[in-house]
């Protein structure tokens, strides 16, 4: 199932490849394919501790505090995702939630914010939320209306916040509020919130069609030390903004691993199903939807780590080619797992089985971190930057 031959791109270097190889070791121990646990919450818990005793979440932060790297990889974030997602989508989730819950502290928080949160969450032994969207703030950020008043040495914070993932078991929360400083996305600012503050209180679990933990979150005068804000006041946005053009291109790894996963089904399959006196793999039209599936993953990785790479070695922001990633990865392997499940046939939407797991597991991925829509926004924006308009036509 795991299949390694990317790993000799020119994109990666001998500390990925022996990254790769020695997680994928691990998890064949610890992180067996079994259904959707029946405790989400507990399994997630039990998941992050693992990870955090094999040591894998410190990828997610800097090596000053506990990480594995002096800065955060984003290749490395991408081949831990996208390996994890071949196995286990709840897996992924408690990784991925790791560094993007608390990446707004390490990009702006204190030294002491740093010190007192950042060791723990690489250990495992706290887990860190990201709480961004509201009821009427999405795609649209600048729509927030959750809002955080200085009053003295503190913030009083007061909204709601919804389709938070952690939101139920974090012991922190990164809150994106409203200060004021100007209008739109430029006044919002940033806070660690711990999760058993007064006037912060789980207001819905919410159940989604591939489960895991979330929740709104509602704030009522809600008292924050001022030393919890993340960087300047105001300047929450760009935060926000800069923590998911780090973790974004690893949603694109965690969705390639998900369609590597429906193409091992789709393969298994078809060489073993036997139909009119032939395997399903003799038919053209199964030759055919292989190909398509494999292509599609091909060309997925390689915008991922292309993405990964530009921010990694060229040291820029990338934003056009992580949108690029983000957008043909999710769509991809959307694609990819519908096709592996019409190849099951009946089995493929039976309850419990890898392909239908595979195909709610996709589904959020679309949406999640920008819409695929949003995508197309950003792509477009980017490429029109630097095009000036021509005089008198061709």
């Amino acid at each position: 199932m795991i299949e390694q031959d990317y790993l000799a791109w020119p994109f990666f270097d001998d500390s990925h490849r022996t990254l790769a190889r020695e997680f994928n070791a691990w998890a064949a121990d610890h992180l067996p394919d079994v259904a959707q646990p029946t405790d989400v919450d507990q399994a997630c818990r039990s998941l992050v501790a693992q990870l955090g005793e094999g040591g894998w979440l410190r990828y997610a932060v800097a090596k000053a505090f506990g990480g594995a790297r002096d800065v955060i990889d984003v290749r490395s974030l991408c081949l831990l995702r996208e390996n994890l997602a071949r196995r286990s989508g709840l897996a992924d989730f408690a990784f991925a939630m790791q560094g993007l819950g608390s990446g707004a502290i390490s990009l702006a928080g204190s030294e002491a914010l740093k010190q007192k949160y950042l060791p723990k969450v690489a250990a495992g032994r706290l887990i860190a939320a990201f709480a961004l969207s509201e009821p009427d703030a999405g795609s649209d950020v600048g729509a927030i209306a959750t809002s955080a008043r200085r009053d003295g040495a503190h913030y009083v914070i007061n909204g709601e916040k919804t389709w938070i993932s952690n939101g139920g078991i974090a012991d922190f929360y990164c809150v994106f509020a409203r200060t004021g400083e100007a209008p739109g996305s430029r006044g919002i600012s940033a806070f660690v919130v711990d999760a058993d503050r007064p006037g912060l209180e789980i207001a819905e679990r919410i159940d989604t069609m591939a489960p895991h933990p979330l929740a709104t979150l509602r704030f009522t005068d809600c008292r924050v030390p001022a030393e919890n804000l993340l960087g300047q006041a105001g300047a929450g946005f760009k935060t926000a903004m800069q923590t998911l053009d780090i973790f974004r291109t690893s949603v694109a790894a965690a969705a390639v691993g998900f369609a590597r996963h429906a193409l091992h089904e789709a393969l298994s399959r078809s060489v073993s199903r036997r139909m009119f006196g032939h395997t399903l793999a003799d038919f053209q039209l199964t030759q055919a939807a292989l190909a398509d599936m494999a292509t599609g993953i091909d060309s997925s990785a390689l915008l991922t780590y292309r993405a990964a790479w530009t921010r990694d070695c060229l040291k820029t922001q990338a934003t056009r080619e992580v949108a690029m990633a983000k957008m043909v990865a999710t769509e991809s392997a959307q694609q990819v797992i519908d096709k592996a499940v019409q190849l099951f046939g009946g089995l493929g939407v039976k309850s419990g089985m890898a392909v239908e797991r595979l195909y709610r597991d996709i589904r959020a991925l679309r949406i999640y971190e920008g819409a695929t829509e949003v995508q197309k926004l950003i792509i477009g924006r980017e490429i029109l930057k630097d095009v000036q308009p021509v005089q008198g036509g061709l």
